[in-house]
């Protein structure tokens, strides 16, 4: 089995997070990609607008009836910070047959050699980087690439603003940040 790990704050999740998903499933021939929202990332330590229980039925509304897709919140139960060394043990417990793959942002990629040791990290899974925007990947690692430029920090201004998120997110989370007043008070 070859398992696909997309972590993040998902606050909101977008179309990027899900296309990105999408094509590491089809170019890796990944049998499921995890989404896996963090606690606390370390690397985003400012107060999140939305809560836990926000952010994971958000991503739960984007991946329903998405096959090759789902949400574990195995990070959500442990307490912060969200190591992703401690995400990828767990995960290799679990699976122990699997090959893991872990989901990068070019972003992410650029700083990975601060993170919470990232030399066990490359042990226990391969390293892709994702790249949605046109910046240049730092490393040579494996690269999906499907540019589109959305972000969740467009996103939770816009909605602050009063504008429409319409064809960023999907129908049901936009429903959803609309109906519980997230983000409007940016």
């Amino acid at each position: 089995m070859r398992i696909g790990i997309l972590g993040g704050s998902f606050d909101p999740v977008h179309h990027g997070h899900l296309i990105l998903g999408r094509a590491a499933r089809e170019e890796l021939g990944l049998d499921t990609v995890l989404f896996v929202p963090a606690k606390l990332s370390p690397h985003k330590t400012h107060t999140r607008p939305a809560t836990e229980e926000d952010r994971l039925t958000m991503v739960r509304l984007a991946l329903a009836d998405e096959p090759g897709f789902a949400v574990d919140d195995l990070e959500l139960r442990r307490p912060p910070p969200s190591y992703t060394v401690d995400t990828l043990r767990e995960l290799a417990a679990r699976h122990r047959d699997a090959e893991l793959f872990l989901l990068i942002g070019t972003d992410n990629a650029g700083k990975f050699d601060t993170w919470h040791q990232p030399d066990e990290i490359a042990r226990l899974a391969r390293i892709v980087v994702l790249q949605r925007t046109a910046d240049a990947p730092t490393h040579a690692w494996p690269l999906v690439r499907r540019l589109v430029d959305v972000s969740s920090t467009e996103i939770r201004r816009r909605v602050a603003e009063g504008r429409s998120i319409r064809y960023l997110t999907p129908a049901a989370v936009c429903d959803y940040i609309k109906e519980r007043g997230l983000y409007r008070n940016e």
